[in-house]
């Protein structure tokens, strides 16, 4: 099968780049204001396809921007196994992003074509699903998707239509592993594995709080997720749930006031909830559904704020967490003798690794949780999802989340395997742990899974969310950002937590921490601007907020501060 160079130029000359900007790929894909992105996701589409026939897989493409507002958009890539596009990959999204015209795109594309050994010829064929979000220019861009698809040889662009981004890396995975792989089967494959455990919950999961409730209120961000929750819970006979902010009239619009990053950000409910509310159960998704936070508020007396209550990444990597080591426990011999981290299952498995993925960010309070009250192994990474995701796939069971929300438990194969061939000795921990693997989405975060996976804890352990809440108390934070004129003058460890350039700077920030009761502070440089990112921890507020502010003093002085100085 011959390329159309010729043919390909013209389809590219269709979108010009706009000039005077540099795109850059990280995480979240590319992201900008909707006007300047077409150029971009013509040429994402001709690199999806190309990783399509490199990987001789499907790969995937979604158009969102996530919890921006709706006049941004973006495009997110999906690899073959569900997961984000290849790190490896990335320098070939910035350097046909930024390619100038459409001979400078020709240019990389053959360069790429030759540097990844990819062969065009009678039986090559490619596939990209395709997907968007609910925003106006979703459906523009996806069409400049589409075409940067076909204009790759041999691949051809599958519309799935309006998803969530969890959706789409979702039937990404099952594709590659010739599974049924519609949006149908996506909610059938969550519902039947949540009804499993439902049918597995022992006798004894009792609820015992008065703040108990089966029902939950879902904040949906006025965006997809809340369209495709109210599709879910037609498949759903014993959880219920009320979702708000589904972008209907008067509800506001898309992440404006509402998602999971304004409520774990501002640490406020989002609108359409009061403190009528109070008591009440509820949850925040985010614009394209892969974060997910909970949250209640408690108002004591009618004069009084209410008191909110956020359960952000941190607290349901812990709920997880528990679930999991508890399973683990009944499976294993000698429980009180050997810690979690190498419990050996009775047929032989071998040391089974448990490990939760963590950032520098994460609370200092659940990491010592997850250590001390639940003997798990944990790990820091570098910021980004991407990280944690290879880092929790080192792991039989690995688990990890932001604090953002945006986090999963991932099985390794091998283990699953395992478990499948002790079926007939009936216990139903073996069971359980089979049905999370297939309730949760592996390939990336889920807040629709996860909104599932939570509830299905809560019910086994008989918590309300003040249970929940209650299993430790987050330390007192504050976070600070200082513009320095060059970001690469501080170079810090791979996860973050200290500084390796200057060298004067880690030792200022040593003596600071040395000062109060509980301290915990690192600073690390912005990934995309001239800005120093400082975090503070201590016991009071007052503390935390000092311990910042001398730590972004030491920044300013030591690395080059532009503009006002830390007061």
């Amino acid at each position: 099968m011959e390329w159309d160079w010729e043919g390909f130029r013209h389809a590219a000359a269709a979108f010009p780049k706009p000039s005077g900007i540099d795109f850059s790929y990280g995480t979240a894909g590319f992201r900008l204001d909707a006007s300047l992105l077409a150029s971009t996701v013509f040429r994402a589409g001709v690199l999806a396809a190309l990783r399509s026939l490199s990987m001789k897989s499907a790969t995937g493409l979604v158009i969102t921007a996530s919890h921006n507002p709706a006049s941004d958009n973006g495009v997110k890539l999906v690899d073959p196994g569900g997961g984000m596009l290849a790190m490896r990959w990335e320098p070939h999204a910035n350097a046909m992003a930024n390619a100038s015209d459409e001979h400078a795109l020709t240019e990389v594309v053959r360069k790429i074509i030759k540097e990844e050994s990819i062969a065009f010829g009678d039986e090559s064929c490619g596939k990209v699903l395709l997907a968007r979000d609910t925003r106006p220019s979703g459906q523009i861009l996806l069409a400049a998707a589409s075409q940067g698809v076909a204009a790759v040889a041999g691949v051809a662009p599958v519309d799935m239509g309006i998803l969530t981004t969890p959706q789409l890396h979702w039937m990404v995975c099952a594709l590659n592993k010739d599974q049924p792989a519609t949006e149908v089967n996506y909610y059938s494959h969550l519902s039947q594995a949540f009804r499993t455990l439902e049918q597995l919950r022992p006798d004894k999961s009792v609820r015992r709080s008065s703040l108990a409730s089966e029902s939950i209120i879902i904040d949906g961000a006025n965006g997809v997720g809340a369209l495709k929750l109210l599709q879910l819970q037609e498949l759903l006979e014993n959880l219920q749930f009320e979702v708000r902010n589904c972008g209907r009239a008067g509800e506001g619009g898309l992440n404006d006031g509402v998602g999971a990053d304004f409520v774990q950000k501002e640490k406020a409910f989002p609108r359409n909830f009061d403190k009528s509310d109070a008591l009440k159960k509820c949850a925040s998704i985010d614009g394209d559904a892969d974060r997910l936070v909970y949250f209640y508020f408690i108002s004591s007396t009618i004069s009084s704020p209410s008191t909110f209550n956020l359960l952000d990444g941190d607290k349901i990597s812990a709920l997880f967490a528990r679930f999991i080591r508890n399973q683990l426990q009944s499976l294993v011999e000698d429980v009180e003798e050997k810690p979690i981290i190498t419990t050996t299952l009775v047929a032989g498995y071998g040391d089974v690794r448990v490990g939760v993925v963590q950032t520098a960010y994460a609370n200092g309070a659940s990491t010592k949780y997850l250590q001390q009250e639940l003997g798990l192994e944990v790990s820091l990474t570098s910021t980004g999802v991407k990280y944690l995701h290879e880092k929790a796939s080192e792991y039989d069971i690995g688990i990890y989340f932001e604090a953002n929300g945006h986090g999963t438990i991932l099985f390794r194969e091998e283990f699953l395997a395992f478990l499948r061939t002790k079926h007939m000795w009936g216990k139903p921990s073996i069971h359980r742990l089979l049905a999370v693997s297939e309730m949760i989405n592996q390939a990336v975060g889920d807040a629709l899974s996860g909104i599932l996976m939570v509830e299905i804890v809560l019910m086994y352990l008989g918590w309300s969310i003040q249970d929940w809440n209650d299993i430790y108390a987050d330390l007192p934070s504050k976070q600070l950002k200082v513009k320095v004129a060059n970001r690469a003058a501080i170079r810090t460890t791979a996860s973050e937590t200290k500084v390796v350039y200057p060298s004067e700077l880690q030792k200022a920030i040593d003596t600071e921490v040395g000062k109060y009761d509980g301290g915990r502070s690192f600073v690390r440089p912005s990934g995309t601007e001239d800005i120093v990112r400082i975090y503070a921890e201590a016991t009071t507020q007052s503390t935390a907020d000092a311990l910042a502010q001398a730590v972004a003093f030491h920044v300013y002085r030591l690395a080059g501060g532009v503009g006002p100085q830390p007061s």
